[in-house]
């Protein structure tokens, strides 16, 4: 039993993860420069995940966050102080609509896994009730 309690919490940790990395999405959505002052597009950020057992655990795992390797959005802003030659200035490639589509899926998951771990309390509790 103690090992689905495992399994749960893996899989929020794996959501709690995918959800900073949401929010970080949704409060770069118009960076268009780096913290040094130069043009750069923040790169969406998305997590994988792995299965348990290759011996991180059982579970679900977060392999890795990676950028996402689709281009900047351009758009045409000649008078913008990162606007190219061109008068182009790019964008992050973020999905506002897609971005909150994940955050709620990202939630329920996360609430899924909340109630199993009750679930496996209450089962721990009455096993416990029935050999006392």
């Amino acid at each position: 039993m103690f090992r689905a309690l495992d399994i749960s919490t893996s899989g929020l940790v794996a959501q709690r993860t995918r959800l900073d990395a949401i929010a970080g999405n949704i409060a770069n959505v118009t960076t268009a420069g780096k913290l040094d002052g130069g043009p750069a597009p923040y790169a969406r950020r998305m997590t994988v995940f792995e299965p348990g057992d290759g011996n991180g655990g059982p579970g679900v795992h977060v392999a890795e966050v990676v950028k996402d390797p689709n281009p900047p959005k351009a758009v045409s802003e000649p008078n913008h102080p990162f606007a190219d030659s061109n008068g182009m200035v790019y964008y992050p490639n973020i999905d506002l609509p897609t971005e909150m589509v994940d955050a709620m899926l990202a939630a329920r998951a996360y609430e899924a896994n909340v109630t199993a771990i009750e679930a496996t309390k209450t089962m721990i509790a009455s096993t416990l009730r029935i050999l006392a």
